[in-house]
């Protein structure tokens, strides 16, 4: 386990962790368990809006009621972060260019899933995080009903209760609406 280490300049970001410490976190951008299979950020923090945290606070709280929890796969993420992920996948249909529009980089972007209570074990969802098919796409169908079920739950939590938006290419993707008015940060993650 990485140190969670803070910056000393965060606002308006939080530490969603410091918010709400139910909230599961599993930062794959600080492991080589991602779609880079590198490193990228040196700790495993997750720097949220001070509004997309209003927002996960709420649908947690819904969540823990239906005996289940948010995981948070990344929250905010530096230019120099989107910039790796951009080189190593130039496809904007799945990784935002960093010399246009940015949504991560923002704070009101989350890449989440939802989990078990019980046994912390992710609901089935059409693929896994940064799955970049068809398959994770919001209007593909060839799905067991139980994986249509929980992709549909996850999206109407995140919609009705928290006031996100989808990502059409990403089922984990969500974005905080009015996230374009919000400006591009730059925190650096150490």
């Amino acid at each position: 386990m990485l140190q969670k280490e803070i910056p000393t300049k965060l606002d308006p970001l939080v530490n969603i962790y410091e918010i709400n410490s139910n909230i599961l976190l599993d930062i794959r951008y600080a492991t080589e368990n991602n779609f880079t299979k590198k490193v990228i950020y040196k700790t495993d923090i997750c720097l949220v809006h001070k509004d997309t945290a209003i927002a996960l606070v709420k649908i947690q709280k819904y969540l823990e009621k239906l005996g289940l929890s948010l995981k948070i796969f990344d929250g905010y993420r530096p230019l120099w972060a989107q910039q790796i992920l951009f080189d190593t996948l130039p496809d904007e249909r799945y990784v935002g260019n960093p010399k246009k529009i940015t949504r991560h980089t923002r704070g009101t972007a989350v890449d989440v899933t939802l989990i078990n209570l019980v046994d912390k074990k992710e609901l089935e969802m059409p693929t896994g995080f940064d799955s970049f098919s068809e398959k994770a796409h919001l209007v593909f169908e060839d799905l067991s009903e139980n994986i249509k079920e929980n992709r549909k739950l996850l999206q109407d939590v995140m919609i009705d209760i928290g006031g996100f938006e989808t990502l059409a290419t990403e089922w984990w993707h969500f974005d905080l609406k009015g996230w374009q008015k919000y400006p591009v940060l730059d925190v650096t993650l150490k």
